[in-house]
């Protein structure tokens, strides 16, 4: 690993680690760091699938005295039961049209792209805080069925990049009823079995780019992205319990806008 491969790869676990979880797209700000680094192609695009698994562990080891918890009583007739259940329903619509459209998927990665993705998703994230969805669920344990599903099928437009998994669950959550913390929680916990299962299928499919002399250098950038996701999940949940998403619909509008601005001007 060069001198430069540890830059790249402390910035890009920073970015990961930092953007999985909140509502702005981490594969939008890795796309476009990444194109400012001069790292793409599809050795890039492996690290970025590999660091994931930083950012996952992150939210496993913050959640895991909970998710001990489901796997123990998830038998059993009860709020564990029906949390499971819940987050099962909501993985399978991007589980499904995932496998069936990954191809076709991978075909959109670009800075356009995430550029009016992030716009138009601060523009959504706006109209709902101006709408002020009626909250029905408070708690993970109020979720219902028909609440999770909905989530599940918002969670399917994360796959146009820059959208962003997390946007597109909390605010599908919120849509549905459920309160700001409530969603960020089952955006959270429903990105475990998300991202496991597309980093599985990515890696399986770039399983020849694969190498053990790249061992540190993704090494490194898992590390970094494990340790600033969990930075960042603890302050978020603290977060929305007393502020809005709208400076986060104003983030997601100016760095589209600055992305489109660059794009423009042939620096992106």
């Amino acid at each position: 690993m060069t001198a430069w491969e540890a830059i790249v790869a402390v910035v890009l676990g920073l970015v990961e680690g930092a953007s999985e979880f909140l509502p702005i797209s981490s594969t939008g700000h890795l796309i476009a760091v990444g194109e400012m680094l001069r790292f793409t192609g599809d050795r890039a695009n492996t690290f970025q699938v590999v660091i994931q698994i930083g950012a996952i562990l992150a939210v496993i080891w913050h959640y895991r005295d909970k998710l001990i918890g489901l796997m123990l009583r998830s038998f059993k007739r009860g709020p564990e039961q029906r949390l499971a259940l819940n987050v099962i329903l909501a993985f399978l619509p991007a589980a499904i049209l995932g496998f069936l459209l990954i191809g076709f998927v991978k075909t959109l990665f670009s800075t356009v792209v995430v550029a009016w993705a992030l716009i138009l998703g601060g523009l959504v994230m706006l109209l709902l805080e101006w709408r002020t969805p009626r909250t029905s669920a408070r708690t993970l344990e109020e979720v219902r069925p028909g609440q999770a599903l909905t989530i599940g099928l918002a969670q399917c437009l994360a796959m146009i990049p820059g959208t962003s998994r997390a946007a597109a669950t909390i605010l599908g959550g919120y849509a549905a009823g459920l309160s700001r913390p409530a969603a960020t929680e089952f955006s959270f916990l429903l990105a475990i079995p998300t991202i496991c299962g597309a980093g599985v299928l990515d890696l399986w499919e770039s399983r020849e780019l694969l190498s053990a002399a790249d061992a540190p250098f993704f090494a490194l950038g898992t590390l970094v992205a494990f340790v600033s996701a969990l930075i960042v999940i603890r302050g978020f949940l603290r977060f929305v319990e007393r502020h809005t998403f709208v400076g986060f619909a104003w983030y997601r509008i100016g760095f589209g806008a600055l992305l489109l601005v660059l794009i423009a001007n042939g620096i992106l």
